[in-house]
């Protein structure tokens, strides 16, 4: 049997008929397979991957870890840059206002606020300058943009500052017209009021206010303090009632400049 298959192999092979004949074998085993291979696959692959994801879950844990880091160290890098800007921006602003004439000649102890003291009715600041560098206590305090407020207390090394938003605040201002009044405080983040506006008086929103030198010249005059926001007539009142914000922003103060003003003396 194994003789004669032998001898029809060669003979097959001599006459060209085994190519064919293995070919017909190769192809009827493909189409048996291949579906077979791809069901097999098919199972194979999830798992494979499965392998292949718990072996590189580790590294792929580390780069998200160092990715989340850096993103955390750029945003830190922004807020300091942000901080810094802004920071840049008071000190510029304060610079302007402590060349205005009516600040120019008069020596000025730059300080730095410390602390924040804000309550419904109080409102003060604390700075990191006091009577060793010449600030005592009813000296005024500027801000970027305007006057801030008043020295309450002063030790050797810092100072109490009352803001204008404080309801014990009480400065003499004017306005256009020559017509003089008291601006008082009556709270934090509250507008502040203008008293003694006769209702007869020419007052317009956006008008500026300046200290006015009077009050025993508690204050130099011509410091920018603050800007109309509203005007109300009573009916059968004497005075216009009358608010105002202050040309500083009093809740994010930085860097202030105390003025040695002896006028009061």
């Amino acid at each position: 049997m194994l003789v004669l298959l032998s001898v029809t192999i060669i003979t097959l092979d001599e006459t060209g008929r085994a190519q064919s004949l293995t070919s017909g074998a190769k192809t009827l085993a493909s189409d048996i397979y291949s579906p077979l291979r791809r069901a097999v696959n098919g199972a194979l692959d999830p798992i494979g991957r499965f392998f292949a994801g718990a072996v590189d879950y580790g590294s792929l844990e580390q780069e998200n870890q160092k990715l989340q880091d850096q993103i955390l160290a750029l945003e830190r890098q922004r807020s300091i840059g942000q901080a810094a800007g802004r920071q840049y921006a008071q000190l510029e602003r304060l610079l302007a206002t402590s060349r205005l004439p009516a600040l120019a000649s008069l020596p000025e102890v730059p300080a730095e606020v410390t602390a924040q003291n804000v309550s419904d009715f109080a409102a003060t600041v604390s700075i990191d300058k006091g009577r060793d560098t010449g600030v005592t206590s009813g000296d005024p305090v500027i801000g970027p943009g305007g006057l801030v407020g008043e020295v309450v207390t002063a030790t050797h090394t810092s100072a109490t500052v009352r803001l204008l938003t404080d309801g014990k605040s009480a400065i003499g201002v004017s306005l256009r017209h020559g017509l003089e009044a008291t601006l008082v405080g009556v709270g934090t983040d509250r507008p502040l009021q203008i008293d003694y506006v006769p209702s007869t008086a020419r007052v317009s929103r956006g008008e500026l206010i300046e200290t006015s030198g009077l009050q025993g010249g508690a204050f130099p005059p011509g410091i920018p303090v603050a800007r109309v926001t509203a005007v109300h007539g009573v009916v059968g009142a004497a005075d216009k009632q009358v608010s105002a914000r202050p040309l500083a922003d009093l809740n994010s103060l930085t860097y202030v400049d105390v003025v040695e003003w002896s006028g009061s003396s």
